[in-house]
């Protein structure tokens, strides 16, 4: 009997494509990811699709699965806070148009400064077929934990179960010391 061996996969990637952060060059990752045996790698690019097609087929000609995504800045509905992030990850045909259409309305109707925004309220239309990653520490969550609101983080995560179900999941920012932030600490 085989014993199965979990295996990594990269669920936030960003490349060259993205605007804001990315130096990773598609095929030298994809070739890397091959090498390594992973089965498959996520692209989550800064508000954009951009590298997709190209990604799709690197990834499909060396044998790993290609899961596209996005890594989306998001505000609050005022439009005035500081943005969070939130990763999307497409499931199926629903959610790459989904994913697709949220991507072009936060060109079309979110930039701020150049920048292209969503409002966690656009999801509510688009969420079948998309997988959504809390954003870490910089996500929505994240951010009310690093900042003590434990009441807040528990409410939040509470809609994004309502809006994505068992699709969604939250990483739970454990490295805040180290950039001088704290984690609360619950006490029983």
């Amino acid at each position: 009997m085989a014993i199965n061996t979990p295996t990594f996969v990269h669920l936030r990637l960003h490349s060259e494509y993205s605007l804001v952060d990315g130096l990773v060059r598609i095929k030298p990752l994809v070739k890397k990811i091959a090498d390594l045996a992973m089965p498959a790698v996520a692209l989550t690019d800064f508000n954009n699709f951009f590298g997709a097609v190209k990604f799709y087929k690197a990834a499909q000609a060396a044998g790993v699965k290609p899961i596209l995504g996005a890594d989306l800045l998001v505000l609050d509905e005022s439009g005035e806070g500081s943005p969070t992030q939130l990763v999307l990850l497409v499931k199926d045909q629903a959610g790459y148009s989904n994913l697709t259409k949220l991507i072009s309305r936060a060109y079309q109707e979110g930039q701020r400064q150049g920048v292209p925004y969503i409002k966690r309220s656009w999801l509510a239309d688009v969420s079948d077929g998309l997988i959504a990653l809390s954003g870490g520490r910089g996500g929505e969550i994240g951010v009310a934990l690093v900042s003590g609101r434990t009441a807040d983080a528990e409410r939040i995560l509470g809609e994004f179960m309502q809006l994505f179900g068992d699709r969604f999941l939250s990483g739970t920012p454990t490295h805040g010391a180290r950039r001088g932030g704290r984690l609360p600490s619950r006490r029983s």
